[in-house]
């Protein structure tokens, strides 16, 4: 049992309310509907959203106001589910449930990565465990991915027994994870990785292989324990999206990951040939994408150099990350009048460099983005943002700033 003051608890309640009002308020109603129509597949008002991942410590952090451990871990999950709303008035959906997405532990790989983060930065720096694969490959065995369903039970009622009557607990499944290079390039950085592709080349499909059968094995898992729940709404799809869509089930039972979204990507591969994404990373998605129902795809890779030979491959891709590394006018046509959403993450700099918002710039940048997208499914998600100077009328400003420019250049 974990004992909660009666400070905290009340400072608790308090949170769960505020979101309760903004569950109940017109505006969360609109932007529901807003989300609703791109499940559908149709081309409306587009989403916009400024994600803050990047600066949690001045979003979140200097606004907690609860002393012990468990009540703080529940307070940033409160916090954050209204940042979007809150401070900047995007079009983040407020969630009527305090959701919980089942605790999920493990890698594709046996080994510990070894990095040292930067003080005050989210950068970091890779220890690499060996710059040889072949001779060392006995390290990277023992991978295996797990569900604590008995703790995320525990903490969904932890937080019923706080604010349950206000704001009950439901359990998530967020998308489905794939993902390799990434844990990869963290154990042996990216130089050994991409030697490895020369050097080794057939060491390098044994590992991407046992990889992958570390997930699928964890598909297996999850469909013989019957671990797995709808991921429909507010379901978290990776790079911080949303699962609504008509095309899966968004209630009752299970059975199969084919009924649920997955995610994947490979940015650490974006420097290589198509070609050789195709050689050395595209045979392994494959098959991780036939286990999915929907899929959302990538990170701040290129994905226009991938979308005739691979991406367009699968039918069931359903969300396409667009970073400014693309040709984003390519991109829209090639997405143009199909169901896959337009994931447009624009550049950061236009909120992170110092100064006044130079509102032109932004306005221009919006306008390139829309003409680019017209016709699409678009979703705006800025993401990569290290900071706002703690200025969250910056944030707002950006967001009105962009929804302005679409309202006038992006057609349906």
């Amino acid at each position: 049992m974990i004992n909660l003051s009666l400070k905290d608890r009340e400072i608790l309640r308090e949170l769960a309310a505020k979101k309760a009002q903004l569950v109940n308020c017109p505006r969360n109603d609109e932007i529901l509907k807003m989300w609703e129509k791109q499940a559908r597949g149709v081309r409306d008002t587009p989403t916009v959203r400024l994600l803050f991942s990047n600066f949690t410590g001045e979003v979140i952090t200097p606004r907690m106001r609860c002393e012990g451990k468990e009540a703080r871990k529940l307070e940033w999950q409160l916090l954050s589910s209204m940042v979007g709303r809150e401070l900047f008035d995007d079009d983040t959906p407020v969630s009527d449930r305090f959701d919980v997405n089942v605790f999920v532990k493990g890698s594709p790989f046996g080994a510990t990565p070894i990095i040292t983060k930067a003080k005050d930065s989210i950068g970091y720096h890779i220890e690499p465990l060996t710059d040889d694969i072949e001779e060392d490959f006995d390290i990277f065995r023992g991978g295996g991915i797990t569900v604590d369903m008995e703790a995320t039970k525990e903490w969904c009622a932890f937080a019923d027994s706080v604010f349950g009557d206000i704001l009950p607990s439901r359990i998530m499944q967020a998308s489905l994870r794939g993902a390799i290079t990434n844990p990869l390039v963290k154990l042996i950085n990216m130089e050994t990785y991409y030697m490895s592709m020369y050097d080794c080349p057939e060491k390098l499909h044994e590992l991407m292989d046992m990889a992958t059968k570390v997930y699928e094995r964890y598909y297996d898992y999850l469909e013989d324990n019957k671990l797995l729940f709808p991921t429909n709404g507010f379901s978290p799809v990776a790079q911080e999206s949303f699962a609504f869509t008509d095309e899966l089930p968004a209630e009752g039972e299970i059975t199969s990951t084919k009924q649920i979204w997955g995610f994947l990507e490979s940015q650490e591969t974006t420097a290589v040939s198509p070609a050789m994404y195709g050689e050395f990373v595209h045979p392994y998605f494959d098959r991780m994408v036939k286990r999915f129902g929907l899929l959302s795809y990538g990170c701040c890779e290129r994905v226009d150099n991938l979308w005739v030979d691979y991406l367009s491959k699968w039918e069931n891709l359903r969300k396409l990350s667009v970073s400014p590394f693309n040709n984003e006018e390519q991109v829209g046509e090639f997405l143009r009048g199909s169901r896959v959403v337009y994931y447009s993450k624009p550049r950061a700099e236009y909120v992170t460099n110092p100064g006044p918002l130079d509102e032109d710039a932004i306005r221009r940048c919006f306008r390139d983005i829309s003409k680019a997208s017209s016709g699409c499914l678009l979703e705006v998600a800025q993401r990569e943002v290290g900071t706002i100077f703690g200025d969250y009328d910056r944030g707002r400003r950006y967001v009105q700033l962009a929804r302005e420019s679409i309202a006038e250049y992006w057609k349906p």
